[in-house]
């Protein structure tokens, strides 16, 4: 029998995008290219290859995507402004057209009682900057800090919430030290200094937020728990390991003003004894933190695994997405209790949750039953809701995605999507997922106990 759920007034309830992923039309009206434009026009990287040159087509079509919106009774939108519409080439001149579309988005949502929560960076740097060393060129938390400014400047009267940058470990792992995204580097070495000039350029945008700003800016992370195999001493290590590189690297600091002291050991040579002041630069006080929770990790000791000489064991009784991850919805309570206990009790945003099943091409006419997402939905809500119950602070939860979309080097092989997208004709239908959460939302949560 499942016990009473109720989520408070004010309570965000939303869906989360990135702009890459749904946009469309990424040279228009004078935006400059990212790294991902790039990448998707090198042979082989990008599944069938897949661009977001079309994706949702959302820069087109944005005002009917927020009807839909309206029509779920969402009341928060979390998406992503593309640095290259704003600055071209990434620095100095800014691109009033860019901001533009940034703004009428914005006045879409308001009009329609929907609170925009908008992310600085969501994976697609500017290519000129990409020219001029990227995340390893130290300068780019100044590059950083002046393009959040600019965006700052024209958007924070009506945006209350930003986050800086979103899931910076995807960025470097993905993109630094194993190549599977963009820029496509694999370099030890490069991996932990572009980690580090993330975090730098964090902390300048935060800083350039307080100077400027009058409402909240946080961090968006990804965590993935980890849980050791076995209680042999090698797994346990190989999970705080594993626990270190991918959760903690990016908290610690930006929390705790300094990185764990496993990074050395998973880097070595390659990890660099960084300068006290950048510390005080990372470590600027925030109003809150955003959680990307999918999955976890059931860890163990592997030789072969270099760097952290750690890998998931499948475990046998489980759900898995298409993707490849295990359904696994206690982990999200059990992070969001971890963040409360390591870090303070912060407010916290589920900024993505999400799973993706198969879901066809085409929608049927009279609607798409997705039973397994909205099994994941339901589940990951009632895992939210004990969280807060323990006590955690969560103020909204963003369901990922609201639309299928451009999934990264995977194409559009996987979709994440609570409304399906055609991506031949553009239609948007309603999956039985996104009929679910309206009616999770319509009750305030009631329904979930029921």
């Amino acid at each position: 029998m499942t016990s009473a759920i109720e989520f408070p007034a004010g309570f965000l309830w939303g869906c989360a995008t990135s702009a890459y992923q749904i946009e469309g039309s990424p040279l228009a009206d004078g935006a400059g290219p990212s790294i991902w434009h790039r990448f998707t026009r090198t042979p082989g990287l990008v599944r069938d290859g897949d661009s977001g040159d079309l994706a949702c087509d959302h820069y087109r079509r944005y005002a009917g995507d927020v009807k839909l919106m309206q029509q779920l009774g969402l009341n928060a939108y979390r998406f992503s402004i593309a640095w290259g519409r704003v600055m071209p080439e990434g620095r100095g001149r800014v691109n009033a057209a860019g901001l533009d579309f940034y703004e009428r988005l914005v006045d879409s949502l308001l009009e329609a009682g929907i609170q925009p929560m908008a992310t600085l960076y969501h994976w697609d740097l500017p290519a000129a900057l990409d020219d001029r060393g990227g995340w390893l060129n130290p300068d780019i938390a100044d590059w950083f800090a002046d393009y959040a400014s600019a965006v700052y400047q024209r958007l924070d009267g009506r945006v209350k919430l930003w986050a800086t940058l979103n899931e910076p470990w995807v960025v470097t792992d993905g993109g630094y030290l194993h190549g599977a995204l963009a820029p496509g580097h694999k370099n030890r070495f490069e991996a932990p200094i572009a980690s580090h000039h993330l975090m730098r350029a964090h902390g300048a945008a935060v800083k350039a937020y307080r100077a400027i700003g009058k409402h909240q800016v946080g961090l968006v992370v990804n965590i993935e728990p980890k849980y050791p195999a076995s209680d042999s001493t090698a797994d346990k290590a190989a999970t705080q390991r594993a626990d270190a590189y991918m959760n903690r690297q990016y908290l610690d600091p930006a929390l705790r003003g300094h990185y764990p002291p496993e990074m050395k050991e998973i880097f070595g040579e390659a990890w660099p004894d960084w300068p006290a002041q950048d510390f005080e630069l990372i470590q600027q006080p925030l109003d809150f933190i955003g959680l990307n929770y999918y999955t976890r990790s059931v860890t163990r000791h592997d030789d072969k695994a270099w760097p952290l000489y750690a890998s998931a064991v499948r475990q046998p009784q489980a759900t898995y997405s298409e993707t490849g991850w295990e359904v696994f919805p206690q982990g999200l309570t059990d992070t969001l209790n971890w963040i409360r206990e390591r870090y303070g009790n912060p407010p916290l945003y589920i900024t993505e949750n999400g799973s993706a099943f198969y879901d066809p091409p085409v929608a049927p006419a009279d609607g798409l039953p997705d039973p397994l997402r909205v099994d994941y939905l339901q589940k990951h809500l009632r895992a939210t809701h004990q969280a807060r119950a323990d006590g955690c602070d969560i103020r909204g939860y963003f369901a990922w995605s609201l639309l299928d979309n451009f999934e990264w080097s995977l194409g559009f092989s996987k979709r994440f999507g609570i409304i399906h997208v055609d991506f031949a004709t553009q239609k948007r239908t309603l999956k039985s997922s996104a009929k679910c959460y309206a009616e999770v939302i319509a009750s305030q949560g009631r329904l979930l106990g029921s």
